[in-house]
């Protein structure tokens, strides 16, 4: 949580290999930070950064909104959050 909170303040996107932050955004409906999951083992840090440049212009408007995406070797998902609307 401690690195949610930290996004959020500093308004960061979060870039991760792991699900929990989804699931954390998912469950409390939450509107704020951003988060990129990659589902790519393996990648050095070259060729993360290389990636991300990559899906930058096709994520860059919905990061800035607020969004969960994933990234696998078939492509780009990308949910807007909060999942639901009040």
């Amino acid at each position: 949580m401690e690195i949610l909170e930290y996004a959020r303040k500093e308004s960061r996107t979060i870039i991760t290999l792991d699900s929990d932050f989804h699931t954390i955004l998912a469950l409390t409906n939450a509107s704020e930070p951003s988060v990129i999951r990659i589902r790519m083992e393996g990648l050095k840090g070259n060729d993360l950064a290389a990636l991300i440049n990559k899906i930058w212009p096709k994520i860059d408007r919905h990061i800035k909104d607020g969004a969960m995406v994933t990234v696998n070797e078939s492509g780009i998902r990308i949910r807007n959050i909060p999942l639901f609307k009040e």
